[in-house]
């Protein structure tokens, strides 16, 4: 069971009160068994409950990820571990998009901790965040990688709903990537917004006005040979980088749709053929 922190009372004050929150937690392992990917673990406690479609044998098993309670309020936590023994090959997605609510004060904690083992692959393509106005997500992903294992992983965010005439203006987002290979950090990255969002939004060196973003990270053996062609994949949409066995990807755009379109390719490519999740499929 993942056990979430206790309130501080050690100077003797009394413990807060703290309203209702939903809390939810999910555990999953997989490992080679008669020459295939099997499930080895599947926990589920709270809000966050776990679904495994039929896949197509051969193919990499997938599994979806639900949240229960219909989005995340302030306060709320939920909090997901994966583990992909080596030589294995799983896919973790959403059932949808996450919503973030308005805020009374407190965070959203979402906290992901994946591991991979040496000669194993995992995508992990949860589908977008919608931040509401006033809402605040505090986001975390910690990955352990061992010796040549691959990791596609994403995440995303819609600045409001552009199709219903959103316009957000305050809030609060947190990201914070932690990516580790052998125990040795090979990426780190804190991406942090807050008060007057649409202000920071609009300046030429974050979004320049777009709605819509997402950050793609392909760890592999040397993933500068597909580059060129992530470069064509995304075109004006954003911007890549390869270094040290890392292919970071930026995505900025007008909508959600619109960042969708270019994600679903992009993410084909990563995955060398294999198919999206049905989830992911416009």
């Amino acid at each position: 069971m993942i056990a979430f922190p206790a309130p501080d009372v050690s100077d003797g004050s009394a413990v807060p009160v703290r309203m209702q929150r939903a809390e939810g937690s999910a555990q999953l392992a997989f490992h080679r068994r008669h020459g295939a990917t099997r499930l080895k673990t599947l926990y589920q406690d709270g809000c966050l409950k776990i679904r495994l479609p039929r896949y197509l044998p051969g193919s990499p098993p997938e599994a979806i990820l639900i949240n229960t309670a219909g989005g995340l309020a302030g306060g709320d936590r939920v909090a997901t571990e994966v583990d992909i023994a080596g030589a294995t090959a799983a896919t973790i997605t959403t059932q949808a998009c996450e919503r973030v609510y308005r805020s009374a004060g407190e965070a959203a904690t979402v906290s992901n901790r994946l591991t991979v083992g040496a000669g194993g692959c995992l995508a992990w393509l949860p589908q977008e965040a919608i931040l509401f106005n006033g809402g605040h997500l505090s986001r975390r992903l910690d990955v352990d990688l061992e010796g040549d294992a691959e990791l596609v992983a994403v995440e995303a965010v819609l600045f409001g709903r552009a199709a219903m005439g959103e316009t957000l203006s305050h809030g609060v987002l947190h990201d914070r990537w932690r990516v580790r290979r052998d125990g040795r950090l090979v990426f780190a990255e804190d991406f942090k917004v807050s008060g007057d969002i649409a202000a920071q939004l609009a300046r030429p060196a974050v979004l320049s006005g777009h709605a819509a973003m997402a950050t793609v990270l392909y760890a592999a053996q040397e993933p500068e040979r597909l580059l060129n062609a992530v470069r064509t994949t995304i075109g004006p949409a954003g911007g890549a980088s390869a270094w040290n066995g890392k292919l970071l990807i930026r995505l900025a755009t007008a909508s959600g749709l619109a960042l969708r379109q270019r994600l679903e390719p992009l993410l084909s490519l990563l995955l060398a053929g294999r198919p999206l999740p049905k989830v992911w499929q416009l």
